[in-house]
């Protein structure tokens, strides 16, 4: 049974930071780390005490995790960033909110001594003979240690404590990865040997001026060497003690959103009796009203999963290569159950999410295509663009104009013509997008076209099919994109605030645009009237468009492969980045880094000179082994990655180095190659976090080159977005839990009969009674509507309950002495 655990957290916003600048203000940021690795780091607001960021992210970590932590920090210009404070949250605190963590959290200090990181790798044994107890302790390795010097590295050892007897180990030089293999040994007195004692080791950074600097230390109950012989493993370094102590809010706080979903996956058999009932629903359904299994999950799910069961449930549906059929199923019911065509898919149901959630999946590449231009070009141009009166700032407007004094009129018509550009740009570059949309997006449009189509077939609501495709198409895809680029990818950092309003009214205007501009002049923003002439201009091309748009085959979708269209063989990232170069002599490692253009495929990572360069060097996806951080020390440079391969003709070991220009962008990158080559087969256990350099690793500073990695790999370790493979198991596993949830409301509407209704059913089963022509009796029972459905649904959520309880009981039974730490 497999292990799954995902992280979700939104970092929201912050109050009363303090000052850190001459000018009585801060430029805050937020790193965030996962086990003291960052995962991720805020945009920069800059000037401000209260800052707003609003960003969300995603991490699936099947090997679990300790903490998570947020650190705010002051960006200069010149000089360190400071240290403003962090907040620190251990895995138990966030697992035990059934629903997440949210809310304001007060920032602490940033203590040295518990700012510690790694594992170390011990044995202990206790060894006793006639004259004298020894305990034995053996320390292997270390992994990871925090860097204390200036260089990046420490200069690590170890000290074992027993009581009143303690043994060092030597110093290995400039080494986050140590090697010591060596053997301590503490002589025991007999009454020393209680069981409520504690043998601790301790890492520590050895400085030849001023005091030795903390690294960590191993607390093992002295009870464990009287269980085990030998005691042996790696074991996670913890801090001194926890002495963050809230300073009262005099530091400030953040707003956070933090959850924790951790899942025991079952073998795939036990899921398939789950799917079957799934896929039942949407093949041939006989009548739509009918009770199913997918129309009973929509029951009991609650409004805050929704998105989640919608986004897990286009997923499975993608990989049955039923996608479409299920939204058609979804579509139906809703589109049936609506009657004034007003309110059509106005809701966020089930059926409104799915398709949400199913455009991004299968859409989002093809967004990019279409929008990344137009939103490149308004965040260069960074145009004044403002059409409400009541917040036009004439003191924003100098660099219109150098003739003097700019007036409202002279603003509101500079504002008016870049906007009729702008939308005009975008409108064009949708409308002509019709071969670059999805095929599998364009059919499932012509069946949402055909439903309402049937449903509303009334003369004056002839626009109601194209309104319930723009709804989605325009309101609540190419719209949303625009008003908040970063948050679909489409730019690396938020807009300022300028920029930010102007992609607030385009915005607007496309979803006017997608309304077919019926509710112009209606709403209380009139003064968004000089739009509505072009907003209405567009109508007939955006007719013209969706018409296209449907005139498809719906069998080209049947001959696409199933997981091919999710993550098709086109680009999935591409981008500048700088790539080591490693032929020739080397004078100083950063300058051998050089610029090369990268296109990440399902297939191939391949590289050139230039973006429009035809021919590049290319390495197949199948031969990745690992992707992982390279450490700073290396290079002495930042964000750098390492992508190991495999020859398949002679299995030689290769290496390339490459280096991203933020953290965030080495995260993503890191992600995206991790994501399609997550079904290798031969992918590492360890990795060198080091380079081999001048005759040794320089992380562990073994001189074999092929010596087996000093860290463990993260190749599961990734950030969830639309660009995430298919699981089936792990998806299955979250439509469970949510059945299971509504068991209870399930048997009860379905399955249980109240009081009242048994006795009416059993007098008319008396009445009813009759005799068969051998003499027998029969009764004529009563079944509610979907009972049988209902019946086969709560055997399967059962069986998977007493699946997970017996691999549980499996577990425990497996485990034996568990050290807390470790």
């Amino acid at each position: 049974m497999a292990k799954n655990t995902s992280l979700y957290f939104r970092i929201v916003e912050g109050r009363n930071l303090p000052a850190k600048d001459v000018s009585g203000t801060s430029d805050p940021y937020c790193i965030v780390k996962v086990d003291n690795e960052v995962v991720a780091r805020t945009a920069t607001v800059w000037k401000n005490l209260n800052p707003f960021w609003g960003e969300e992210y995603t991490l699936h970590l099947p090997m679990g995790f300790h903490t998570l932590s947020f650190l705010v920090m002051d960006e200069d210009t010149i000089g360190h960033d400071d240290v403003i404070g962090k907040i620190t949250l251990g895995k138990e605190i966030i697992g035990s909110q059934a629903k997440g963590i949210d809310s304001w959290l007060n920032l602490t200090r940033v203590d040295p001594d518990e700012e510690v990181q790694g594992e170390i790798h011990l044995s202990l044994e206790l060894l006793r003979d006639r004259k004298r107890r020894r305990l034995r302790c053996q320390v292997i390795e270390a992994r990871d240690l925090a860097p204390r010097d200036i260089s990046g590295t420490s200069d690590p050892f170890a000290r074992v404590l027993f009581n009143n007897h303690s043994a060092e180990t030597s110093i290995i030089k400039k080494t986050r990865f140590p090697h010591w293999e060596e053997t301590l040994d503490l002589e025991l007195d007999a009454e020393e040997l209680s069981e409520e004692a504690m043998v601790t080791v301790e890492v520590w950074d050895w400085d030849m001026v001023g005091k030795n600097d903390f690294l960590g230390k191993v607390e093992i109950p002295f009870a464990c060497l009287h269980k085990t012989p030998r005691l042996e493993g790696w074991f996670r370094l913890l801090p001194l003690g926890n002495n963050e102590v809230d300073a009262g809010g005099k530091l400030g706080a953040l707003r956070l959103k933090v959850r924790l979903v951790e899942d025991q996956i079952l073998p795939s058999m036990y899921y398939q009796p789950l799917i079957d009932l799934l896929v039942e629903s949407v093949i041939s359904p006989a009548e739509v009203e009918d009770s199913s299994a997918l129309s009973m999950l929509e029951e009991v799910t609650i409004v805050e999963s929704r998105q989640d069961v919608a986004m897990t449930l286009v997923k499975i549906y993608l990989g049955q290569g039923l996608v479409v059929p299920f939204l058609d199923y979804l579509n139906t019911r809703e589109v049936n159950h609506t009657t004034d065509p007003n309110t059509l898919f106005r809701s966020n149901s089930l059926s409104s999410k799915a398709m949400e959630q199913f455009m991004k999946a299968v859409g989002m590449l093809y967004l990019h295509e279409v929008l990344k231009p137009i939103i490149n070009r308004i965040f260069d141009e960074r145009k004044y663009i403002e059409l409400d009166p009541c917040k036009i700032d004439l003191n924003r407007t100098r660099r219109i104009s150098f003739k003097g004094a700019v007036s409202e009129a002279e603003i509101r018509d500079s504002s008016v013509e870049m906007l009729q550009t702008y939308l005009t740009s975008i409108i064009e570059s949708i409308v002509a997008s019709v071969d670059q949309c999805p095929p599998v997006m364009r059919v499932a449009f012509k069946q949402l076209h055909k439903r309402v189509e049937e449903q509303f077939s009334e003369p004056e609501n002839e626009d109601v099919k194209y309104l319930a495709i723009g709804g989605f198409f325009f309101l609540r895809f190419f719209a949303p994109a625009i008003l908040t680029p970063k948050l679909f990818h489409l730019r690396d950092q938020h807009a300022d605030t300028r920029t930010s309003r102007t992609l607030l009214l385009l915005a607007k205007a496309l979803q006017s645009v997608g309304n077919l501009g019926l509710q112009l002049g209606h709403g209380k923003e009139q003064w968004m009237a000089p739009l509505h002439p072009i907003i209405l201009r567009s109508v007939a091309s955006v007719k013209d468009f969706l018409d296209k748009l449907i005139d498809i085959d719906h069998d080209i979708v049947s001959s696409v492969p199933q997981r091919a269209v999710f993550m098709p063989s086109v680009t999935v990232k591409e981008g500048y980045l700088h790539k080591y170069k490693a032929e020739g002599p080397q004078l100083l490692s950063r300058f051998a880094f050089k610029k090369r253009y990268f296109w990440l495929t399902s297939e191939s990572l391949s590289y050139a000179k230039t973006s429009d360069l035809q021919v590049r060097s290319s390495i197949p996806v199948q031969c990745v082994c690992a992707v992982e951080r390279v450490d700073e020390n290396a290079f002495q440079q930042q964000n750098v990655m390492q992508v190991i391969t495999q020859d398949d003709d002679d299995g030689r070991m290769h290496t390339m180095y490459i280096q991203c220009k933020n953290v965030n962008e080495l995260n993503q990158w890191l992600s995206a190659i991790r994501k399609v080559s997550i079904y290798n087969v031969h992918m590492l256990p360890s990795f060198h976090p080091g380079v081999h350099r001048g005759g040794k690793w320089t992380c562990c500073l073994q001189a074999d080159r092929a010596v087996t990695g000093c860290s463990r790999t993260h190749s599961a370790v990734t950030l969830g977005d639309w660009s995430d493979p298919l699981d089936p198991d792990v998806e299955s596993q979250m439509i469970y839990k949510q059945l299971l949830q509504g068991k209870d409301k399930l048997r009860e509407k379905y399955v249980e009969m109240p009081e009242a209704d048994q006795t009416s059913s059993n007098k008319e089963n008396r009445i009813h009674a009759g005799i068969h022509p051998d003499g027998a009796e029969c009764n004529v029972q009563m079944m509610k509507p979907g009972q049988s459905v209902a019946a086969r649904l709560l055997a399967v959520i059962e069986d998977l309950e007493q699946a997970h309880a017996a691999f549980q009981h499996r577990e425990k039974e497996d485990t034996s002495c568990v050290i807390l730490n470790s």
